[in-house]
């Protein structure tokens, strides 16, 4: 099919256009009305999406320097957090990957993520956040060769628990949003055929290794780029935003913990969507604004949610009366980062037999700081309440600033 040539924009990044392709339905025509039937039906516009990989940015020097302030802030946040790197660098990860889950309308309390994370899949929007937990894990633990393998890995980590039949796999078929199920006729936005996606990935790719384009701005412009191929069936926007964790820890603009990036897009995902389709008409100053204000909002956040944390902890040491590098300190200080816990996750963090966990635990309990909440004899949980409230507060902050 003929197809259309990139356009430009007037600073020089080029914008999408499109290639005519002929539809072939998925959806057996029995099972649809003589009105879908007809609006369904004939060719339609899949985006052709330019390569960038020898491409630059041109900025305004007022987004230039915006970009440059929000990498400081992240500098010195992620600098000033090294010496406490232990309890606040899961805590972080994970609100990053429940903030990045709830731009897609998966939301779920820390009480029941802590429990997803120790296995139970009662509630499903909680195992899929706790994928996305270790879709940024596999980020960060695959910075240092960002490429196709490393990103299909950040993806089957996010999604091998729930949806193992696309996991780690390019999609093979057309993509596209709104609109309806059926076709992508009355879509919002048709993705380049499925045909395209390794060649624009391995070109995305080869734009995020670039050094001499600054971290934020690159980590910006590919994370665009990666959501306009939208190189999956599902699971593109998590997987997008855990790469831009990859790229902000291979370019050395984070070294010790995850910023929570995606709670500052959170705060107005109107302004983030529309900067991806900014970016899509070729201008690319929108999505680098919109990424270093919420990387402004996403430490302002962050600093209070670890602020609370320590009050937590301190008011904890006045409550329990315990030698330093004693069981139930050492317990204190796993739930900053693991607010769940049974016996045998006592056990393995501190190094002891689970008939002995009774010995860090039950001061907590008599101090009120943790709390059995199954009532069982057997397979029992206790919950720090304190530590949950937090992260719900974190998250409240982050979804109430956008209003």
């Amino acid at each position: 099919m003929p197809s259309l040539a990139p356009g430009g924009s007037a600073d020089g990044w080029p914008s999408l256009t499109s290639e005519i392709i002929e539809w072939t339905p998925t959806i057996p025509a029995d099972l649809l009305t003589r009105a879908q039937r007809e609006r369904y039906r004939g060719p339609y516009r899949a985006a052709l999406v330019p390569h960038i990989a020898t491409l630059a940015p041109h900025l305004t020097p007022a987004t230039s320097a915006l970009a440059a302030e929000a990498s400081s802030v992240i500098t010195r946040f992620d600098a000033e957090l090294g010496d406490e790197l232990a309890p606040f660098s899961a805590i972080l990860l994970r609100s990053e990957s429940a903030s990045s889950s709830q731009i897609e309308n998966l939301s779920s309390g820390a009480k029941q993520i802590a429990l997803a994370e120790l296995g139970s899949r009662e509630k499903r929007n909680a195992t899929e956040i706790v994928g996305n937990v270790a879709a940024m894990k596999a980020a960060l633990e695959l910075a240092d060769h960002l490429d196709a393998p490393a990103v299909l890995a950040m993806h089957r980590a996010l999604l091998e628990a729930t949806n193992p039949q696309i996991a780690g796999r390019w999609r093979d078929d057309q993509v596209w949003i709104g609109g309806t199920s059926i076709g992508p006729h009355d879509a919002d936005f048709v993705g380049p055929t499925a045909t395209r996606v390794p060649g624009l990935m391995d070109d995305v790719i080869a734009f995020a290794r670039r050094d001499d384009i600054p971290p934020l701005v690159l980590a910006a412009v590919a994370h665009a780029q990666f959501e306009t191929i939208h190189p999956f069936p599902d699971g593109n926007g998590r997987t997008g935003r855990a790469f831009v964790q990859a790229m902000l820890r291979a370019s050395g603009l984070t070294q010790n913990v995850t910023v929570p990036v995606s709670a500052g897009l959170l705060a107005d995902t109107k302004k983030y969507f529309a900067a991806l389709d900014t970016y899509r008409a070729g201008d690319p100053s929108e999505i680098v604004e919109t990424f270093s204000y919420a990387a402004l909002s996403a430490v302002e956040n962050g600093s209070t949610l670890l602020a609370d944390l320590r009050h937590i902890r301190t008011q904890w040491n006045d409550r329990v009366r315990a030698r330093r590098g004693s069981g139930p300190q050492r317990l204190m200080d796993l739930l900053l980062r693991q607010p769940v816990v049974d016996r045998q996750t006592v056990a393995a963090a501190l190094e002891i037999s689970p008939d002995n966990a009774g010995r860090a635990i039950d001061p907590l309990v008599d101090a009120e700081i943790l709390n059995e909440f199954t009532g069982f004899t057997r397979n029992r949980m206790w919950h720090a309440a304190e530590v949950t409230d937090a992260l719900d507060q974190f998250a409240t902050r982050a979804a109430r600033r956008g209003r």
